[in-house]
């Protein structure tokens, strides 16, 4: 089976052939380009998916990621982008084992190709001008040949014809001669041509065109051959890469599995715990005998002191008070005396967790002076020890400011966990979040009222201070407009409003709201113009309707 014997005549369509096989190639190259366009687009859009969705640093939303759903979540992210990895990689090798090699062979066969053609075109003039040298001898002994007819011819009629001089029957008969050796010739010539051409068809039927195609045969046969392996490389790449995938997907499935609910469940309780007790039992109010409301005798105002009437924000006095403080309530205070007692004790322990690594921190940075001070003393040629003084003070400071500091926040843990004398358990669970000043050194009013672990730490000299505070706070909102109700509430339970900014209420007593809970377990009602309060939200049942009015 060869193209040169069995394809001897069909040079022009096995040119036409060739260039398909090239444009063939050609194409599976741009192919497999597109591909890897594609792997590296998708490769693109996985590592974006996977950066959208992580939990953006220093974020409220980094803390959520602690459950062990969100940990598995972050894991499959990490995955696929290594898993986009992959298919980066798939398109970095289709390009450098396939397109760059293909379209190196591509230039080398369209040479190749060039040049095969080239020999067969030359061959092909070469036995074309064979072939006119061919018929230009045939036809010139042809003319020979009738030239020397005629010429004797006209001899013979010369030398029959009596009346013709011998003179020009001799001249006759030479011109015959002459156009018969010319015609011998011509034979002659067109033999030795003849053979000539006969030889050099034989030789470019049977040898050159042969020779010329079988080349031409083998360049198909190996550009089949090439894009066969190609292909087999296409495959072999991707193939090269599915283990990693697999781990990919295997880390997935063992994030997944990895997922623990109950220790979620034990995280919610920790983040959201509050450390107050469940309210006690309601006790039984007798409706046959006439009740007054008063004010209870452990309530804060009471507490401090008998004969000390000015210290009560009942009434008007109490209501105008608690706008002051609610206004500020939105300033963290340093001790974050703003939480429940668990989540402040683990907002302090964390605080001092911190400053104790700031310590470490400054330590190292001193032990690390200190030891280039002894360095520069043996050494006085590599510096000067002095100038390490300054800034060994500095650090030394640093250090002591930190002690003060995490002595100020581990005193406040103590207070939290009770190592510190604490009030009553009911105290306890009542002190919400009051305290939404610093120490002295901001509002003392904020010193009146119990910290979320229900621990007094007013001082006596204060409440004079409270006295002249709540006088200007009066003051300053003795002509400020009412909130108007933006809904109304039923008392699930009763409850004793014992500090100031609360407000007592009853079972199945119905009270206008005119704020909402703002995040922190409270809300805002009103019974009457001048008596209005704080009470926990979950004691009330409440029903906003933004058409009501106020009363």
């Amino acid at each position: 089976m060869s193209w040169g014997t069995e394809l001897w005549d069909q040079f022009d369509n096995l040119e036409k052939h060739t260039q398909w096989g090239i444009d063939i190639l050609e194409k599976y190259i741009k192919f497999v380009k597109e591909r890897t366009e594609i792997e590296l687009s998708y490769a693109k859009q996985l590592r974006n998916l996977s950066k959208k969705y992580q939990p953006k640093k220093n974020s409220k939303e980094e803390e959520e990621y602690k459950y062990t759903s969100c940990k598995a979540f972050i894991s499959t992210l990490n995955e696929m982008n290594d898993y986009a990895g992959q298919h980066e990689v798939i398109s970095e090798n289709m390009a450098s084992q396939i397109i760059v090699d293909l379209a190196r062979y591509v230039q080398e066969l369209k040479q190749e190709r060039k040049s095969n053609f080239h020999d067969g075109r030359k061959a092909q003039q070469h036995i074309e001008t064979c072939w006119k040298q061919l018929e230009s001898s045939k036809r010139r002994f042809e003319r020979d040949c009738k030239e020397a007819d005629r010429a004797q011819q006209y001899f013979e009629k010369m030398d029959a014809d009596i009346n013709v001089t011998k003179a020009d029957v001799e001249k006759a008969r030479q011109q015959a001669q002459i156009r018969h050796q010319m015609a011998e010739d011509s034979k002659a010539d067109y033999s030795s041509i003849l053979q000539k051409f006969n030889h050099e068809q034989h030789d470019y039927y049977h040898t050159h065109i042969p020779n010329i195609f079988q080349k031409i045969q083998e360049m198909e046969e190996r550009r089949i051959v090439r894009m066969g392996e190609s292909m087999k490389t296409y495959a072999e790449v991707d193939r090269q890469v599915i283990p990693i995938i697999g781990k990919c997907l295997d880390g997935i499935v063992k994030a997944a599995e990895s997922i623990d609910q109950k220790n979620d469940s034990q995280l919610v309780i920790e983040a959201y715990k509050s450390g107050f007790e469940p309210p006690g039992d309601i006790e039984f109010e007798d409706y046959t005998q006439p009740m007054k409301r008063t004010v209870s005798d452990n309530s804060l105002s009471n507490s401090r002191g008998e004969g000390k009437p000015d210290l009560k924000f009942g009434g008007k006095s109490k209501g105008k008070l608690w706008p002051f403080i609610k206004k500020n309530k939105g300033a963290t205070p340093e001790d974050f005396s703003n939480l429940p007692p668990e989540q402040r004790r683990k907002k302090l322990q964390q605080k001092v967790d911190e400053l104790n690594k700031e310590i470490q921190k400054e330590m190292d940075q001193r032990d690390a002076i200190t030891k280039m001070k002894d360095v520069y003393l043996k050494n006085p040629q590599m510096g000067d020890p002095a100038s390490l003084d300054h800034k060994l003070a500095e650090v030394s400071q640093n250090i002591e400011k930190l002690r003060l500091e995490t002595q100020k926040f581990e005193a406040w843990l103590a207070e939290v966990e009770g190592r510190l004398p604490a009030r009553s358990e009911q105290a306890r669970r009542q002190s919400g979040l009051y305290d939404s000043q610093n120490p002295p050194t901001v509002n003392n009013c904020a010193q009146d009222r119990e910290s979320p672990d229900g621990s007094y730490t007013e001082e006596q000299t204060q409440e004079s201070e409270v006295k002249v505070l709540a006088t200007d706070f009066d003051d300053e909102f003795d002509d400020e407009e009412p909130l108007p109700a933006i809904g109304t509430c039923k008392a699930l339970y009763t409850f004793e409003g014992q500090n100031e900014g609360t407000i007592s209420v009853v079972e199945g007593e119905t009270l206008y709201v005119i704020e909402e809970d703002k995040g922190d377990g409270w809300t805002r009602i009103r019974r009457n113009e001048d008596e209005e309060g704080y009470v926990p939200t979950s004691y009330v049942e409440v029903c906003l309707d933004k058409n009501a009015k106020d009363s």
